[in-house]
């Protein structure tokens, strides 16, 4: 089961066994992890799901699709190339190791 790495803003690490087949979110969603609110529970509606994908990940996730895209212009400061919403992210047992950092807030 792939570990993902939660860092909030503060810099307290949340480390999480999520399976395979759920997002992101929904790995700090069911593990309590806080800065991640996902108030539309992954239906890309609402932007309270975005973090920074770690330098070494952007490459290797998949690209962003537009309708996320159009909802990052809604998260609180992206940072272009590395901010996701994290229920767009489909974890595979390739995402072993993966680093998400969680911004101040969400909008």
């Amino acid at each position: 089961m792939p570990k993902i790495t939660y860092v909030e803003h503060s810099g307290k690490q949340h480390v999480v066994d999520v399976p395979s087949g759920l997002t992101v979110m929904e790995g700090a969603r069911d593990n309590g992890v806080p800065g991640i609110d996902a108030d539309c529970g992954g239906a890309c509606a609402c932007s309270t799901c975005h973090a920074y994908i770690d330098p070494e990940w952007v490459d290797r996730l998949p690209s962003v699709e537009p309708m996320e895209e159009d909802m990052l212009d809604f998260a609180y400061e992206t940072k272009p190339g590395f901010s996701r919403l994290t229920c767009q992210i489909k974890v595979t047992d390739g995402m072993d190791g993966l680093i998400v950092q969680l911004p101040e807030k969400q909008i």
